[in-house]
């Protein structure tokens, strides 16, 4: 049997780790000569680089609604700190640094969390679709993600998804956290705010860019495999076009999804599946 880790050992001992990972994540903030972004202007920067909107509830499997109900209230909160952020040249995006600690003191909810591939719920819990939401703007932008923890398994069968599989984030205050680097000349604005039914946001620019990328979903299918369990599979690729002809200049494999299947398999739509290659 392998040996526990002392966060497993109790409420107590998991406690004593959370706060020591954290005092190491200010610490290594301190002293790692990083400039946070931190001013937010109302007014909106000139030029749309991406826009989104992500719907608010969705009926997953085996969740109370309730919880998704809460998250609306943690993600009108979490916008607070990151609607009109700038991100000049050189500076970079920390989801937590501006958000802060979703605690129940600051007006946060208990909402969904994901913890060790299941679902479960937490006070500020549902703050993943923001930070979802940030890095689909991001990657349809010259920005530099410099640190981005990627769901493992594919824990619901889709329900009003908009974006395809595998481009999402996990964040867990303040230790996962979500952080982007503007390592372009231009400077870059983030807007979001929430509507009756979606999540909405913007990623803007004090330019007007040559080029737009454009994020392309590839050989997605179910397959059971020889351990006897289901993976979703596919390819996230990212596309640069020519913004006034159209012409493709690039492509760039971003990520590869082999995700195992957490919900009922008889869930998986039929004409999704293939079988395994020998």
């Amino acid at each position: 049997m392998p040996r526990k880790l002392f966060c497993q050992y109790g409420p107590v001992c998991y406690a004593i780790s959370t706060a020591k990972e954290r005092a190491l994540r200010a610490l290594r903030d301190l002293t790692g000569g990083e400039t946070f972004a931190c001013r937010q202007e109302a007014e909106s920067l000139p030029h749309m680089v991406m826009a989104h909107r992500s719907t608010l509830l969705r009926r997953l499997e085996g969740v109370d609604m309730s919880l998704q109900e809460n998250k609306v209230t943690n993600l009108a909160l979490a916008a607070r700190g990151l609607d009109g952020l700038i991100l000049e040249p050189g500076q970079t995006l920390s989801f937590w640094r501006r958000v802060g600690e979703p605690s129940a003191k600051r007006g946060f909810l208990p909402g969904l969390t994901i913890h060790n591939g299941k679902p479960g719920q937490d006070v500020g819990g549902g703050l993943c679709q923001m930070a979802n939401l940030l890095h689909w703007l991001t990657l349809h932008s010259p920005l530099t993600v410099t640190e981005l923890h990627h769901h493992t398994d594919a824990l619901f069968p889709d329900s009003g998804r908009r974006v395809p599989f595998g481009t999402g984030t996990s964040v867990f205050y303040n230790n996962v956290d979500y952080r982007v680097k503007n390592e372009t000349p231009d400077t870059f604005q983030f807007r979001v705010w929430l509507e009756p039914e979606d999540l909405c946001g913007e990623l803007r620019c004090d330019r007007r860019l040559p080029t737009r990328l454009r994020i392309r979903e590839r050989d997605h299918h179910y397959r059971r495999e020889s351990d006897g369990l289901w993976y979703r599979c596919s390819e996230i690729w990212r596309v640069e076009l020519d913004r006034d002809t159209g012409e493709q200049l690039r492509e760039e494999l971003v990520f590869t999804n082999h995700s195992r299947v957490m919900f009922d398999p008889a869930l998986i739509p039929p004409e999704q599946i293939r079988e395994e290659t020998p």
